[in-house]
């Protein structure tokens, strides 16, 4: 097998442990083929960060948006802010995210996370660029909403944990499902079987490192080159040959992000 590439479509490398040691990271990364991360931002404070680390790293793209989780310290200035990173071209910014719901939380204040994922599905769409959602126990709420905004470029479902019917309805509406470290474990029967089901050609690779550790690595901040973890065990669910999922699930991250990388 020639040795793949690939694309983590979601990681918070702007967060410890990778602040600070970005050179580093990056490399370890690249030795497994790790070839471009994409690195969401979750709320307003962290937006010129971002964009700060994607301009000094080739390997990095920035995505801008107000993460469900901290709807509390979310505001107006800070949406006029995104609105304004997105009229400003930038070619390393190429998606609206990290953006969705959350009915995780003791207070989860629903209407207000409604609200402001509208506003960011709005934004997304005026500015032709797709979406990384957050999703936690909000599958079939967030796919009416998405129902509601036809947005040109759609967008990912990133660490997706659902059923099969609710990985149907997304993939329906023209979205990307991600696929993280819970595939790695034994024990999440559910989703493995979700994700030796589902179309390739609507696949992503993620890690959300730091979060979402891998099998193995339990209690550990996840890494970008654990990506290759998560590869092997979606190559063990599947019955397509690893070349063919490691070059359409590439395929895929650069056609939702248009990413140049080809």
């Amino acid at each position: 097998m020639i040795d793949p590439v690939f694309i983590d479509t979601h990681c918070h490398f702007d967060f410890p442990p990778f602040s600070g040691h970005e050179t580093e990271g990056l490399a370890l990364a690249a030795a497994v083929g790790v070839r471009h991360i994409i690195v969401p931002a979750v709320e307003a404070e962290r937006f010129a960060a971002v964009l700060a680390l994607a301009d000094a790293h080739d390997a990095l793209y920035a995505a801008l948006g107000m993460h469900p989780i901290a709807i509390t310290r979310h505001d107006d200035a800070g949406l006029a802010l995104l609105a304004h990173h997105l009229r400003q071209p930038h070619p390393r910014l190429v998606a609206v995210g990290e953006i969705g719901l959350d009915n995780y939380m003791a207070e989860p204040m629903m209407a207000r996370q409604e609200a402001l994922l509208a506003a960011q599905l709005q934004l997304a769409g005026r500015h032709d660029l797709p979406v990384i959602l957050h999703s936690r126990r909000t599958h079939d709420r967030l796919a009416h909403i998405l129902r509601r905004h036809d947005l040109p470029r759609t967008g990912v479902v990133h660490g997706f944990a659902g059923s099969y019917e609710q990985a149907a309805a997304f993939i329906k509406l023209g979205y990307y499902i991600g696929v993280g470290g819970t595939i790695t474990y034994a024990r999440a029967n559910k989703t493995r079987r979700v994700m030796a089901r589902l179309p390739l050609n609507r696949l992503l690779l993620e890690t959300d490192a730091p979060d979402m550790p891998v099998s193995g690595f339990q209690g550990q901040p996840n890494r970008p080159e654990r990506l290759r973890v998560t590869f092997a065990s979606l190559c063990e669910l599947r019955p397509e040959p690893p070349e063919q999922i490691a070059e359409i699930i590439y395929r895929n991250s650069l056609d939702l992000f248009g990413l140049p990388c080809r």
